[in-house]
This record gives structure tokens, sequence and C-alpha cells, in this order.
């Protein structure tokens, strides 16, 4: 199809989903050894590594949450999990030098976003001007100044939310926070009722990485998290991305049904 470009990295995340499940499904322990912490980053660590050298490290995060709940829910000590602690403590800043100038400039954006207001700080303010014009009602749909004057670049992908609460204000955005809500509850009850350990895992992974999604995207929106190109489910335009959370959500679907097989 003209125009129409797969992205791979999305699609990963189900992958990890699945990969993880099955691995942490087939221990018998009830505590991770060290090897299996080895084995597991490893998995995860290698795909990650490959998404970074797009570059996208937006994506390549979203990798994380999946393997740091399906861990410590099949028993992550206490010691593995401070020695892990210690060691990103000690990685990150070393971290900072290997990222690519505009990544830089958007973690520096983040701290001070008016130190550039007119290059990597431009859509920060944009998007919280967008966010706080809304008030309580909003101004209406496509009544948005920011989104419609063009003053906020791109608001269908990274930034929807922004245009979101401009358009419907505080009300509208509770309303959305509580949608999402509802949703991530029913597939962690799902978790719960799955009639085995595989089936748990994939639904708390897949909680995992729309939660993350959702707090790091709305968080992005408002200043509060660094500007990490990742979309919001379900509302970012996106074909990969909608398509890859559409499957996801039937993998939890999947696993409900699996309850009333006899």
């Amino acid at each position: 199809i003209a125009g129409f470009r797969l992205q791979v990295s999305e699609f990963v995340k189900l992958v990890i989903i699945l990969l993880i499940a099955w691995y942490l499904s087939d221990l018998r322990s009830e505590k991770l050894e060290v090897r299996d912490l080895l084995k597991l980053g490893g998995l995860v660590a290698l795909p990650m590594v490959l998404v970074i050298r797009q570059p996208d490290l937006g994506t390549a995060l979203t990798y994380l949450p999946v393997l740091i709940v399906g861990v410590i829910l099949a028993g992550l000590r206490w010691q593995h999990a401070a020695v892990i602690i210690v060691t990103l403590a000690l990685v990150l800043p070393v971290g900072y030098y290997f990222l690519r100038d505009y990544q830089k400039a958007r973690l520096l954006s983040f701290v001070d976003p008016s130190r550039d207001p007119k290059g990597s700080g431009y859509q920060v303010i944009q998007s919280e001007i967008a966010v706080g014009s809304g008030g309580i009602w909003g101004q209406g749909v496509t009544r948005g100044t920011q989104t419609q004057l063009r003053f906020l670049p791109v608001p269908h992908t990274d930034f929807i939310f922004s245009a979101f609460a401009e358009e419907h204000g505080f009300v509208g955005v509770v309303v959305v926070l509580g949608l999402y809500f509802l949703l991530l509850m029913q597939v962690v009850q799902n978790a719960q009722m799955a009639p085995d350990r595989a089936g748990m895992y994939i639904c708390m992974g897949v909680a995992a990485l729309l939660l993350f999604h959702i707090l790091v995207n709305v968080g992005m929106v408002v200043g509060r998290m660094p500007v990490t190109g990742i979309p919001l489910p379900l509302m970012s335009s996106g074909g990969s991305n909608i398509w890859s959370v559409f499957l996801m959500l039937g993998l939890v679907n999947n696993v409900r049904l699996h309850r009333f097989v006899s």
C-alpha cells in the first residue's frame, strides 16, 4: 500500500510479552535464580539494542516494564533487586554520554524548557499552554487555538492528549483517564482469573506495557516526563501502534476465553 510503513519494533512488544510468559511459566522454583535473570535480561536486551540503533529509544524503553513486572511476579529476590537498582544508578549517568544530540537536548529541555523555547523546548511549552487553556470544560471540538492555529506541531501523534485536553478540558481528561483505568483493571482481572500461569503473565505484561505508555505520554505533555515519542494507546495516530495494541488486547481476550474451555 502506497505510503504505508510497517514499524516492526511495535510488534516486538508482542513477541517479548509471549517470550517472557513462556519462559516464566516453565519455571519450577518459587524464586528466580541469577541465571534466569541473566537469560531474561539477554532475551530482552537483544531487541532493545537493535531498536535503539534505529534510533528509537522511546520504543526500546517500552520493553522494560514487561520484563520488570514479569520477574517481580515470578519471585524476584530482594537482594537481586537491590543489585539491579544500584547497577542502574551507576550506569544511567554514564549512558547519558552515549545519547544522540537530539536526545540530550530533549533531556535538557525537560529540566528547563525555557532554555531553548524555539527549539527543543518548543513542543513542551506549547503542549503545556494547550493543556492549561482547556480550563474545566474545554474550548470545544476543533476550537482549540494551539491546535487549530498550528502552534502545537503534529498534535495527532504523540501530543494528541494536549489537543484533547484543550478541546475537552479537565472534565474530558478525567473521563478519558477513567476509561483507561477501567481498561487496565479489566486486564488485571483477567490475569487474576487466568487458567494458567502463562495467561497470567501475558495479561500482566499487557497491563504493564499499556500503563507505561499512558504514564509516560500523559506525563510528557504536561512537562513531567522527557519527550520520548511514546504514543498514547488507542488515541495517537499510527497504524503499527494501533494494530499492536489491538493484538495485545486480543491476547488478553484469548486468555479470558480459555477460562471457559473444558
